[in-house]
């Protein structure tokens, strides 16, 4: 009796996994799966690499905080990371390959250097493709206190500021850099921000609008640039342990995401890799966010 059940349940295996379909203990019978872990996804990005032209991103904003982060771990990836930010490069803190030639100094706040900016970019790439460019330069204004600059204090000056770099510089880097995408067939990610679905405590006005039209941005974009082969994604953060965070946010805000905790740039970079590689080859026009379930 208990050969014929034995053998039944393998003959309904077989039935099953021929349609590609899990069982709710097939864990008790089948071979345990192979272990998944986010640094395949990086070192197989690496082995192919090797096997043809190495890769090449472009990444703003990333002297510190989630830039910082990113452009370590693209590096451990193999790729190439070209890299701007108002800050000078630091070879103490980013020991990666060419780190100081690929890297520029300039402030985006300012669209008249936008042209510079991609003047830069396209003298590095000498004519090799871009297979990623990542928006990650931001500012969010306080007031002198520390507080939220709201729509009825923040200047003009302030609103121009924070637009011109959390948005046109955006738009310019993606029109000016195009042909560079096209032809790796790139990815585009745009760093918005959990502020620009609500009101934030911390989060002024101008970045919370910012960062909505920026994610307005990438639907558009990911539209009028899917036809040539670029993806265009954004990733929203929430609370996440940066020179941003204002001191007291931990305190205020934890209580009210349920994981009980605030991010570290370490999982945005994983986030925002692998909207970059491969693996997300039939993903655009999305806005991930993460934020520890503070959404929902």
């Amino acid at each position: 009796m208990v050969a014929q059940i034995l053998l039944r349940v393998r003959r309904r295996n077989s039935k099953e996994a021929a349609l590609g379909l899990d069982l709710p203990n097939d864990d008790l019978i089948r071979e345990p799966r192979a272990e998944t872990h986010f640094g395949r996804l990086v070192h197989a990005d690496k082995a192919r690499d090797g096997r043809r032209e190495q890769k090449t991103m472009l990444l703003t904003g990333a002297s510190r905080g989630i830039g910082h982060a990113t452009a370590k771990l693209f590096s451990e990836g193999g790729w190439r990371v070209i890299s701007c930010a108002r800050q000078p490069f630091d070879s103490e803190r980013c020991p990666w390959e060419a780190g100081n030639d690929d890297h520029f100094q300039i402030d985006l706040s300012n669209h008249r250097m936008l042209p510079r900016a991609i003047t830069e970019v396209k003298k590095r790439l000498a004519g090799a493709p871009l297979h990623a460019l990542v928006n990650n330069a931001g500012v969010s204004p306080k007031t002198s206190t520390g507080n939220r600059m709201t729509s009825l204090t923040t200047s003009t000056e302030t609103w121009m500021g924070v637009f011109h770099l959390n948005l046109v510089a955006p738009i310019l880097l993606a029109q000016g850099l195009f042909d560079e995408l096209r032809a790796a067939s790139g990815s585009i990610v745009n760093v918005t921000s959990i502020a620009g679905s609500r009101v934030h405590p911390f989060a002024g006005s101008a970045y919370a609008t910012s960062k909505a039209a920026l994610a307005s941005l990438t639907r558009e974009l990911a539209y009028d640039y899917a036809p040539h082969g670029i993806r265009v994604n954004a990733i929203a953060p929430g609370e996440i342990k940066t020179d941003m965070l204002s001191p007291d946010t931990e305190a205020r805000l934890v209580p009210s995401i349920p994981l009980r905790r605030v991010g570290t740039p370490d999982e945005v970079a994983k986030v925002i890799f692998f909207l970059c590689s491969d693996a997300a080859s039939y993903v655009t026009g999305a806005e991930v966010p993460i934020n520890g379930g503070q959404h929902l």
